[in-house]
């Protein structure tokens, strides 16, 4: 085992502070990473301070990693020592379950093991994520990174990244398309950047007149104000796409308004209650209402590809990770553009 210095939540009431996590010995399959830098995704908060229920404790979050590999088992193939890399959602699932064959090893019938606030697939080792000093994850499930990619800035498309790329190429978004996004934040400017390069037409749906700059500096090319309703009536019939990342209660049937014929939409945010759909606003245009979490190894690897390849990556603010209770309140505020990510060297 191997000593780590990590930030944690000891209960869900509790700020979080320093602790140790002892990282297991190096296995023939295994990589371990330095983290440079650690995303924080607001469903660490979420999961700090229980609010889906389940949370054990101490648990250190963080499912945003990136940093330099230190040292590969003697089976690794395609890692070596010296190379950039990063882990996202998953850390393991069963590997032969129909889902796992498909490569959507987050579906996977057993239950994935999940990077943090989960168990390895013993069910009973624990997982802690990436506000930590280093991890050790089987190769399968480590991501390379481009040294084109600003790293700090390529930490988020670890989860906000492929959770939007996930459900853009899943409906084939191309050139000329039609593509809303709900909510500008740090789903939401990945979904216009992303939607953006893909060559769709991407335009902002926000309660906020003050974020239609931003969107339009993210490769937005129109703006509704949701507010009002008559953007409603401006814009209905209009999208073949509508990526909602919402997690505030909101009304989905105006949304669905705003789909073509066959249209679709896709939720990735979690409202914490459930949110009431008529059957109309489905039927009257066979519209489909879909969700989405966020994406496989190979998708992931081929979203942080696309993005090398067009110079994406997330606007950050990059933080001590001293700072973490600060940027929690910061978040829940929306006092972040659009999102912060941990210097673990400050650790």
């Amino acid at each position: 085992m191997t000593a780590s210095k990590a930030f944690a939540a000891f209960s869900a009431t509790t700020p979080l502070g320093p602790f140790e996590v002892d990282r297991r010995e190096v296995g023939p399959h295994d990589v371990l990473i330095e983290i440079a830098f650690c995303g924080v995704c607001h469903s660490d908060i979420h999961q700090v301070r229980d609010e889906w229920g389940g949370s054990k404790f101490p648990m250190v979050p963080g499912h945003e990693i990136v940093g330099r590999i230190t040292q590969v088992g003697a089976h690794v193939q395609g890692f070596k020592v010296g190379d950039l890399a990063g882990v996202g959602c998953l850390v393991d699932s069963c590997r032969t379950c129909p889902s796992c064959a498909q490569d959507l090893e987050q579906f996977c019938q057993k239950g994935a093991a999940f990077t943090y606030n989960s168990t390895e697939m013993d069910r009973k080792t624990p997982t802690y994520g990436g506000y930590s000093s280093r991890i050790v994850v089987d190769q399968a499930f480590v991501l390379h990174i481009s040294p084109k990619l600003d790293l700090a800035g390529a930490a988020p498309l670890l989860c906000a990244g492929i959770t939007t790329y996930s459900p853009l190429r899943h409906w084939k978004v191309k050139r000329g398309d039609q593509v809303g996004v709900v909510g500008l934040g740090g789903l939401g400017h990945m979904a216009v950047k992303l939607a953006a390069a893909m060559g769709a037409e991407v335009t902002m749906l926000s309660t906020s007149a003050a974020k239609e700059a931003d969107a339009r500096k993210l490769g937005a090319t129109g703006f509704g104000l949701t507010r009002d309703e008559a953007t409603f009536k401006r814009l209905a019939g209009h999208f073949d796409l509508i990526i909602d990342t919402i997690s505030a209660p909101h009304d989905y049937n105006q949304y669905l308004g705003m789909l073509r014929l066959e249209g679709a939409m896709v939720l990735l945010g979690v409202p914490p209650a459930p949110t009431p759909v008529a059957a109309q606003s489905l039927i009257f245009g066979r519209k489909t209402l879909s969700g989405s979490l966020i994406g496989g190894i190979k998708e992931t690897q081929e979203m942080l590809d696309f993005c090398a390849e067009h110079g994406i990556v997330s606007e950050i603010e990059v933080i001590p990770v001293q700072q973490i209770n600060a940027a929690y309140e910061r978040m829940l505020k929306g006092d972040v553009r659009y999102r912060f990510v941990l210097d673990m060297k400050t650790l």
